[in-house]
Order: structure tokens, then sequence, then C-alpha cells
């Protein structure tokens, strides 16, 4: 019995690539997002003395939303990779038409319709992204037999990093089972974390998906392991996060916040509307000690001094429609000036890992207030949360409590009466309740039911009448009804316009026009966005209807219907930004468009009394912009610190800690 012991501990410690099994002719993977299962990938080989050629079909549903690829991949018996060909969707908003030839020492490359050659010069296998997960196995063989080198390149085009990061023992059927974990970094943005089993076949990956969600890809045999993968991916995602920060920048988030002095600045009092030139604003252990012109504060001795002559100083901006799936949104919402995000909708293992972690000085990133999803059973649900009945909406309401959230957020498939049973329970918990509009009902009965505030602009959209373009009618009796019925609820409304931007723009429009910094994203990112959007002709034909959006939101606005900016993720921290721009497009000055990712966020999270401006007692976050959004909103853009908590933070060192190019 201890020589067998013995012999299983040397194995665990060999090389996978030293024991690893022929690869099987088949194999199923399960997929789920958000821990539900959605669909599933599967392969095919056939053998040859050529080549090995996988044949994959990757398919998953989401939200009622098919989600399709067709995969080829053809390696020589050895692993040497010959021909990648993927032609499909990616997300519900990207897809992927690539196709890679190898040989005699050149890749004919085809991305769309733009064909190339580029001459190998070193070690590169050709792969789609996350999906299909068959080929990030076969990336991964390829990896081991090369020698694990420290980088890879990819083809089309990128680069990937792989190493193995330890091993994990679960329990499964009653037995321990030990599985060798390994991080791939270039995929997608950030980490992402692979197991195989001790032969080196492929048990699992926890990703993200082409719309930044969480997405896990289980072997179906090993399907019962998902909850305990997710909640191993929370732990070691947030691990591998604290290592890359250093033990520098982890000691300086969690260091007492100093005293601060920013000197010379245009201070912007979004509370009043007003603006005070050369003001002076004193930070101290993390709360506003005072603010005035600099005839009228003193500067005291010993406060680090930071000059801001001819920059803006604003309180930092709030995200109302965040979805933090990954550790690298911490540094890119800080790096744009977004101090507090709402977080509308995660795993609930995973936002309560990554809170914590911020939360204990053992990450970075923003404040985030966690508004707790509930989706009811039905084809078109997202996640394993349900409530269906008055008794499950209460139990799921009272978890949440439990677990420190700030608020309840509805989703699409609850049951109309359902409705009012959760936003009963949340009021009595002392929640506000906000979301989607579910199924079957209108945004005036869900209001009507008990809801505080909606998540999206198409619930309003959907009530209003439209032109023979489809632009929206704003003037008439019907859109009259609606803003008065919106006003006298005092209901809060999410428009998330630049999310219906990049889902409405051509592909072929220049994408630097809504993201400026484009070429400074991480690649993987890169390839994700400009493949967002439709065909020109679509495009062109749904302007009219989305430049109403924009005129919507003043409409909303000037009735004196509460607005909050949130971006529904889009680019890492600057689609906030773009939403304010937006706003601004729409006739929003940009005092207001400010205000709605400030205090007016504070007042929908009834926490304007602490946060949301730069007021004596309230929570020291400031962002200082080298230029003037007053006068041109795009300047919110020029970040050059910010300050959490009264602790600073530099841009580029954040944009560098979430993976950003120089």
């Amino acid at each position: 019995m201890l020589q067998k012991r013995l012999l299983a501990a040397v194995l665990a410690l060999l090389p996978a690539a030293s024991h690893a099994q022929a690869p099987a002719d088949s194999a199923t993977f399960l997929l789920h997002k958000f821990a539900q299962r959605i669909g599933k990938e599967t392969y095919h080989l056939t053998r040859t003395a050529q080549a090995h050629t996988y044949a994959v079909d990757f398919k998953f549903v989401d939200r009622g939303s098919p989600v399709a690829l067709k995969a080829q991949i053809a390696v020589t018996p050895t692993g040497e990779p010959l021909r990648l060909a993927v032609k499909g969707q990616t997300s519900r908003f990207s897809s992927i038409n690539d196709t890679v030839r190898i040989d005699g020492g050149q890749a004919r490359i085809r991305v769309d319709d733009a064909l190339r050659t580029d001459k190998l010069t070193g070690l590169g296998f050709p792969v789609a992204g996350y999906s299909p997960g068959t080929g990030q196995w076969l990336l991964l063989r390829y990896w081991q037999q090369h020698g694990r080198p420290a980088s890879l390149a990819m083809l089309p085009s990128g680069t990937v990093r792989i190493r193995e990061d330890g091993q994990d023992t679960l329990q499964f059927q009653n037995r321990p089972l030990l599985l060798r974990r390994y991080v791939l970094k270039g995929l997608v943005w950030g980490n992402e974390l692979l197991w195989t089993d001790q032969q080196g076949n492929l048990i699992g990956i926890i990703t993200n998906d082409a719309e930044g969600d969480k997405l896990e890809l289980l072997a179906q045999p090993y399907e019962a392991l998902l909850p305990a993968l997710i909640g191993k991916a929370a732990g070691h995602g947030m691990r591998l996060f604290r290592a890359e920060m250093g033990a520098t920048a982890a000691a300086k988030s969690a260091a007492p916040a100093p005293l601060l002095a920013i000197v010379g600045g245009t201070v912007v009092d979004v509370v009043r509307g007003r603006s005070i030139p050369n003001g002076v604003v004193l930070l101290q252990g993390g709360k506003v000690l005072k603010v005035g012109t600099a005839a009228a504060v003193a500067v005291p001795k010993g406060a680090r001094v930071i000059r801001a002559e001819g920059k803006t100083v604003l309180p930092g901006l709030w995200d109302m429609h965040a979805h933090f799936q990954q550790a690298e949104w911490g540094p890119a919402y800080l790096a744009a000036g977004v101090t507090t995000v709402r977080d509308c909708g995660n795993e609930f293992d995973y936002i309560n890992a990554v809170q914590q972690t911020i939360d204990s000085g053992q990450g970075v990133g923003p404040r985030i207030l966690k508004a707790g999803i509930i989706d009811g059973d039905s084809p078109m649900a997202l996640g394993i949360v349900r409530a269906n009945t008055p008794a499950e909406a209460a139990q799921v309401v009272q978890m949440y409590k439990a677990n420190g959230y700030a608020q309840i957020k509805l989703y699409s498939s609850l049951k109309p009466e359902i409705v009012r049973a959760i936003c009963e329970e949340a009021h009595r918990a002392g929640f506000t309740v906000t979301g989607h509009i579910p199924e079957g009902m209108t945004l005036m009965q869900g209001v009507a039911a008990g809801m505080d505030q909606v998540n999206h602009l198409q619930y309003v959209v959907r009530l209003l009448k439209r032109n023979p373009d489809r632009s929206l009618i704003l003037d008439d009796t019907t859109s009259a009804r609606v803003f008065a019925f919106l006003k006298a609820h005092r209901t809060v409304i999410d428009p998330t316009v630049g999310v219906f931007e990049l889902g409405f723009r051509s592909t072929k429009d220049d994408i630097k026009e809504l993201e400026p910094d484009f070429a400074r994203l991480p690649q993987p990112l890169q390839a994700l966005f400009i493949n967002m959007g439709g065909a020109p002709a679509d495009a062109a034909k749904a302007a009219p209807f989305f430049a109403s959006f924009p005129r919507l939101v003043k409409a909303l606005y000037d009735q004196g219907i509460p607005i909050v900016a949130g971006t529904d993720m889009g680019f890492p921290g600057t689609s906030l930004a773009r939403e304010l721009e937006l706003y601004v497009q729409g006739g929003l000055t940009p005092m207001q468009a400010l205000q709605t990712a400030t205090i007016a966020a504070a007042r929908a999270m009834k926490m304007d009394a602490r946060a949301g401006s730069l007021d004596v007692g309230k929570q020291a976050d400031v962002v200082i912009i080298d230029g003037n959004p007053l006068k041109q909103i795009r300047d919110v853009r020029r970040v050059q610190l910010v300050v959490k908590d009264g602790q600073p933070y530099e841009p580029a060192q954040m944009r560098k800690l979430a993976d950003f190019q120089k």
C-alpha cells in the first residue's frame, strides 16, 4: 500500500506530456454561463498517416439566442499544426470567419475577406480564442511538446502565455481526483484557468466568452465538479492578480490614506451645478476634509500636494451597470476615473470573492455595489438563482441580504406574479429593485408591481411610437403619458446607450470614433470589438432608430426622470466616457451628463449623504482631468490621477496592470 502511494506521488510530479494518453476519437464538453448549462461542444477525430483532424461543433443558447460555430483543426500525428478553419458566432453579437493553412514554413491566413501570407520564424499555433475548447487543449499539448516556452505566437494574431500553476484535489464520485491546473493568458482578456487530469485529458476551462461573461466548459462525465471549479477559479484568479500587482502595489492599496491637498484646479460641484476656479480639495482618512478656493482653504503642513493648475477636479465617477467578470476590470475602471460600480448580476461566489479581495486591500479596483440577480425558470433564463414562488422569492432576497448586497436585480424570465412578491420582500429587507422588465410585462406594469429602477432604455422605447424611418416620436400624447408615469413614480432609468451603439454600428466603420484609445486595448479585446456590430446596410437602416436614443435620454431628463450612467461593460472603463458623450450628443449639458455618473448615481443608491460629490465628510473619491470636460465632454477621458478612499492611483500603472498595451 505504501509503495502504491509513493508511486502515485512520483507520477503526480512528472510533466503531463510524459504520460499523456492518445486523444480519444470523440469527446463532449458541456458549456455553462453563470453556472447554468447552456450548450455543448463535441469533437470527432479522424486519423490518417498525414494528419489528425478534429471536426468540432460548438453551440450554446444564451437567453434564447443560438450561438454556434464549426471548426476543423488538423495537426500532424506528432501534434504540429497544419490548418484551422473556424466559422460562426462567438457571442450573440460577434462572429468569426478565419482560416489558417501552414505549409513549408509559411502560414496562409484569411480573416473574413482579408488575405495574407506570413513567414513562420518560430513556434506558433492556430487558435481562434476562447472557443472551441478543443483548440485550447491542442494548443496546450503543442506547448508541452515544445518544452513549455514562456510564450507562443497565435495565428492569425496575438501571443499566448501558458504556465502550469499547480494542482487541485477535488472530490469526485466519493474519491479524490487530482487535477493539473494551467493558466493561459492572451486568448481572452486576462487569465483563463484550464484543468486536465494526470493523463493530460481536458477536464475543464473557466474563461470569459466574447461578451465578457463568465463561461465554463466541463468534460461531460465531470459536470458535477462545476461548483467546486468555480470556487477554485475565483480564489486562484484573485491570487494570480495579487501576484501580478506585486508586493509594493498591494502594500500601497492596503496602506492608510495619506493627507492629500489637490491645489489649483477647477473643482466641479456636481450638487450645485457650479465650478470653483483655483480650488483646493483636502483629503484625510479616506474622507473629504475641506473644499474651497485657494484663498479660503490653507494647505496643512506635511500634506502631499498635488498640483492641478489648468486641470479639472471631479468627484469619482460611477458606472451604474457593470458586470465585474475578471480581476482586470478593477484597474481598468480606476484608470478611467471610475471609483464606484454597481455590479448588475454575477456569479454569487465569484463576485463575493472579488469584492472581499478589493475591500481588504489585497486587490485594486473600484467600490463594488452588488445587485443580486433573480430569474425564473424558462428556456430564456440566465443563471441558477431562480424564484418561481413567493417562498422562493423571500428565500433568495434574504440570501442576498445576508451576503452584503446593495440591491435586487430582476431578470427577463420571472413570472409577472412573482415580480410583486420579490419587490415586496426586497422593500421589507431595505433593498431597492432594478432590472429588466420580465417578458409578458410592460415597463409600467413592472413599476406598478414595485420596481424602483429599470436597466436599459429599450423598455422605454417599447412604449413609444415611431416615424416611418423607425425614429422615435418624443412629442406626442403617448410619450407624454409614459414620461408622466415615470416621473410620478420617480423611476430611475439606466439607459446603457453605448452598448446599443456597439450593437447597431457597421463593422466597416472606424471603431476609434467610439473608442479613441482602441489601439491600446489588449489584443484579444481588439479582435472582439472589431467584429461587434452588423453589416453596413443593416447599420444604415438602424441609424435613424438609434439616433433617437440619446434624444430620448434628454427628453426623460427634461421631464425630471432620474438618469444614471451605466455601460453594461463595453470597452473596459472608458465606455462610461462614451456613455456621457452620447448624453451630450442628445442634448444634455456636460455638467448634467457628469451628474448622471456622480451625484445622481449616489442618490439612486441612497448613498448621497456620504458619496457622489466633493463635499466635506464624503468619501475621498476624486478624478483629476487634464482638460475641461465642462466645455468638451470628451476630455473626461484624459484622466491624470484617480483617488479612491484617499489613496491615489496612477492611470498608466493601472492600465499596465490591466494588460493594456503601451
